[in-house]
């Protein structure tokens, strides 16, 4: 990481992100993009990230988008990260001032668990639209390998030690992940078998990706990871069969068909199209980017969590006049913490689970919680820059802990 200033620098040179300092007050100086987005391959937790805490990854990140995109870091109005494990601070300052971005520059760091880093984006793109700022840096950050121990303090001193925070009273129900997954199975009627095969599905596309190079642009090596650990090429539905239920005797969730836990880190520009469109001036170039359009965010059961995003997905599209044919249209990326919550929200959309992450999505490239969010937002940006037409419609989805959902639509633009 490069070190830290004690007074703002501009080591980059000034680009069309520079030429567009002046606040505006027109539409489009309060319309959010996404200009770019970048991730580190995940890791499974233990792996080859043991060693670097949450702040480390997120700032090798940052670093790069910061050189790949030459815009002065003192203009960056904050830098906003989504976490879900960390011990408290804020991972986002901590990370900022490890990247070597100025003193001046702030951070925030965002705890929404698994919808973190998304909620991060959107809370970016919200302050655009408010005409905070037009140049943030924003996504999510998980370290489960370094994740610190927690624990209760008692009123005599000692210490209870904890594996994960509550979520919901306990009269109410608070499940663990897992269990979760398997109420929303029975509750929705969501057989093995389909969770098997929607599970090999994600790996097979995910590996024929990687093969493909889908993902080598959005991509950071770091500490020796080149591509992402999870993928797993030799599976077979008779593989698949043979796991065992991991959750509940005889239940129908095993490892096979759930997300593996995952270290990584996703960041994105969000700007304004004002400050978009003079980039493109400035370079005479065509710039195209995802134009944010709206997000909503809904609470549900929370012994049914993994279905949160269907509710979040329906009020996002009663907003904003969507439907299941529209989505349908759409560029779909939706984390795959458990085959059982994606199949049981696919079928309260009425929509075909194949719409979902044609690259894969976390049950083969893992799952760091306060990261995958962005990572959804990072992958609908590479698949758009694949050959997306203008004015195609993606959708990021994501459930959370303790029964909710969120969800956020953009737009392919040229800007």
């Amino acid at each position: 990481m490069r070190n830290v200033s004690a007074s703002p620098t501009n080591s980059h040179t000034a680009t069309g992100f520079h030429a567009a300092t002046e606040t505006h007050t027109d539409a489009a100086g309060t319309t959010a993009v996404i200009l770019a987005a970048k991730r580190l391959p995940t890791a499974k937790a233990g792996g080859p990230y043991k060693e670097y805490r949450a702040h480390e990854l997120a700032a090798a990140v940052i670093e790069s988008l910061v050189a790949a995109n030459h815009f002065p870091p003192e203009e960056i109005k904050d830098v906003i990260l989504g976490n879900a494990t960390g011990g408290g601070g804020n991972v986002a300052r901590l990370a900022a001032l490890t990247a070597g971005l100025p003193q001046e520059v702030p951070g925030l760091t965002v705890d929404r668990q698994c919808g973190s880093g998304l909620e991060a984006i959107v809370l970016a793109c919200r302050l655009v639209q408010a005409g905070a700022g037009d140049l943030y840096l924003a996504g999510g950050v998980e370290s489960i390998s370094t994740a610190p121990a927690r624990a209760h303090r008692a009123a005599d001193g000692t210490l209870e030690f904890f594996q994960r925070a509550q979520f919901a009273p306990r009269e109410t129900g608070d499940p663990d992940a897992g269990q979760a997954a398997e109420n929303v199975a029975a509750h929705y009627g969501i057989t093995r078998k389909r969770q098997d095969a929607y599970a090999l599905a994600s790996h097979v596309k995910a590996v024929s990706a990687a093969q493909r190079g889908h993902f080598s642009a959005e991509l950071i090596p770091f500490a020796g990871l080149n591509a992402d650990q999870g993928p797993r090429r030799h599976l077979t539905p008779e593989l698949m069969a043979r796991f065992p239920a991991a959750f509940v005797p005889g239940g129908t969730v095993t490892a096979g068909n759930s997300c593996p836990y995952s270290d990584g880190a996703a960041v994105v520009v969000v700007t304004s199209l004002a400050r978009a469109r003079a980039i493109a001036a400035s370079d005479n170039t065509i710039v195209m980017g995802l134009v944010f359009r709206d997000s909503a965010t809904a609470g549900n059961d929370p012994t049914l969590l993994g279905a949160g995003a269907a509710h979040s997905t329906r009020q996002l599209m009663a907003r904003t006049g969507w439907g299941a044919k529209e989505l349908g249209g759409a560029l779909v990326e939706f984390n795959e913490a458990f085959a059982a919550q994606v199949l049981a929200v696919a079928d309260l959309l009425d929509v075909d689970p194949g719409l979902f992450n044609h690259d894969g999505g976390a049950l083969a490239l893992g799952h760091p919680y306060g990261a995958s969010g962005a990572v959804l937002v990072t992958r609908l940006l590479a698949r758009a820059r694949r050959g997306a037409a203008t004015g195609t419609d993606a959708l990021a989805m994501i459930s959370m802990a303790g029964g909710m959902g969120i969800s956020a639509r953009f737009q392919w633009q040229s800007l």
